[in-house]
């Protein structure tokens, strides 16, 4: 029986990128994923605005760009107004098209890197906890093998096992529309499709005589493209059953003309608007992340970058308990935090799938002009691009108020030891960072040197406020600040105090 810290079930996006950061923190962990290889298929397409502050985080945001296939502004429900990021303070201000297998090669890459093994046709059929750990059972080619961890982390999808094994109820809705997406090979395109890729807004608002959305984006090879439309014909009795490669033909010349056809179908799958969430993110040292927790129509692009984010801010709590200096509570702060952002999104798409899906009547049109309407209005824009972009993520925190507390740190390049640097690469170690020119604040967090790096610095400005001390956690999120202004040494006590009951509410107790 193979030993571990933790074992993740899933090799998808959330559980790579969930071993990554258990693995630069030094924590032992095991991926096991049922499927034989990787996808190779597009799947989901984007990274979010914040997924790729995420990835800045830990320096894989310049291979996801070299591998896109374009930069593009986000959209809601396909309507024509297109979402605006320019007003977040982000460096990235647009989304990163890439496929899903591109985006997994990467984080597989990395954990390569960082010593994680993959282990391939490996499905989990049991699972037992204690309060000493978690062993779970596997069918896999040599036969039945089983690990024991710490923890386990379910990563596996909408579908998840491990939410089953556990028990885990998954309340919402079911499907009741249904869409089709599909990885094609284009003979002739008929009247000429979009060699690049344009506004989103405009690619998934086209609509054909039936009322169907209908996009076709490039995949980046000569007449390579995902077609993807929204089905009527389709049921949750017939979901299951492939779509024949003359339907998709049918569809495309609907919109493209009747001399458009397809060579050759690489992928094609069928999905619908079921909107569910886990009740429980965690069952003593079980927990769930990505879609095992948590599933929605893909509208706008969300379910892969949600699923990242959960593991950005598990893998730095949980890496933390097993190292021995969590402090109370910080585990079940994953749950507390994570749960409110999943249910934002499945609202969110829930909205969008009234735009995505032909107009049961005029009212539903109405609806549409209207929303389209409010849109164009910056404040309404800038709201809906922070919902699903996920730059607009704040996370409650107990402490000294502040008006940044709980709030995601921009990349900021400040002066550093004389040379420039940017807060992203700063927080590439894994650890918490200190952003102060004061040395009171220094000394005070001194004690906490192996899990808070902290670096000198000049007043910052973020995001139109001016501060004179951050605090920031692993993951990116400010959990202590000082507004700029002078301080006397009568004061500094108090200053010092809050600094410090922050430092161990999130980083424990410094002789742990």
């Amino acid at each position: 029986m193979d030993n571990v810290d933790v074992l993740v079930v899933g090799a998808g996006a959330t559980g790579l990128m969930l071993a990554n950061e258990l693995a630069i923190a030094g924590v032992s962990v095991v991926v096991i994923d049922r499927e034989a290889g990787r996808l190779r298929h597009s799947k989901a397409l984007a990274l979010q605005p914040r997924t790729a502050e995420v990835f800045d985080l830990r320096g894989l945001i310049d291979g996801a760009r070299d591998r896109s296939l374009a930069s593009v502004n986000g959209h809601f429900g396909g309507l024509p107004v297109p979402l605006a990021y320019e007003g977040w303070s982000t460096r990235y201000p647009y989304m990163v098209a890439i496929t899903q297998s591109e985006t997994e090669a990467l984080l597989e890459e990395r954990a390569a890197a960082n010593g994680v093994a993959v282990r391939r046709e490996h499905e989990l059929t049991v699972l037992a906890q204690d309060e000493e750990g978690v062993t779970a059972t596997m069918r896999t080619p040599q036969g039945e093998q089983r690990v024991c961890g710490r923890y386990l982390v379910g990563c596996d999808g909408g579908r998840s096992v491990v939410r089953k094994l556990l028990g885990v109820n998954f309340p919402g809705t079911p499907a009741v529309r249904y869409s089709v997406a599909a990885d094609v090979l284009l003979q002739e395109t008929g009247a000429e499709p979009a060699n690049q890729w344009g506004a989103l807004a405009k690619m998934f608002g086209q609509r054909n005589a039936s009322g169907q959305s209908v996009a076709l984006l490039p995949l980046g090879e000569p007449n390579f493209y995902r077609l993807s439309y929204t089905d009527p014909s389709i049921s949750a009795e017939t979901r299951d059953i492939p779509v024949p490669k003359e339907r998709l033909e049918e569809v495309l010349q609907s919109q493209y003309g009747e001399t458009a056809r397809i060579a050759e179908v690489q992928w094609v799958s069928s999905f619908g608007d079921a909107s569910r969430q886990a009740e429980r993110y965690r069952v003593e040292r079980v927990l769930l992340a990505g879609d095992a927790a948590h599933i929605h129509l893909p509208a706008g692009g969300q379910g892969l970058n949600l699923g990242v984010q959960d593991a950005m801010n598990l893998g730095w709590k949980l890496a933390a308990d097993v190292k021995g200096w969590a402090p109370d509570g910080l585990l079940d702060t994953y749950e507390s935090e994570r749960h409110p952002v999943a249910a934002q999104v499945l609202e969110n798409t829930r909205v969008q799938s009234l735009f995505f899906y032909p107009a049961a009547d005029e009212r539903m049109e109405a609806m549409r002009e209207l929303f389209s309407t409010l849109m164009a209005l910056p404040d309404v824009n800038r709201h809906l691009a922070g919902l699903v972009s996920g730059l607009g993520v704040r996370y409650p925190m107990e402490g000294e108020q502040h008006d940044l507390l709980g709030a995601r740190l921009p990349d900021i390049e400040l002066t550093a030891s004389d040379t420039p640097q940017r807060t992203s690469v700063l927080l590439r170690t894994g650890k918490g960072l200190l952003l102060t020119e004061d040395d009171r604040h220094a000394a005070t967090a001194k004690p906490w040197a192996e899990r808070v790096d902290v670096v000198r610095t000049s007043r910052l400005s973020v995001s139109g406020t001016v501060v004179d001390a951050l605090l920031v956690r692993p993951d990116g999120y400010i959990c202590w600040a000082r507004t700029a202004r002078s301080t006397t040494p009568t004061q500094s006590a108090p200053v010092q105090n809050a600094l410090a009951d922050s430092l161990h509410r999130w980083f424990g107790h410094p002789e742990h």
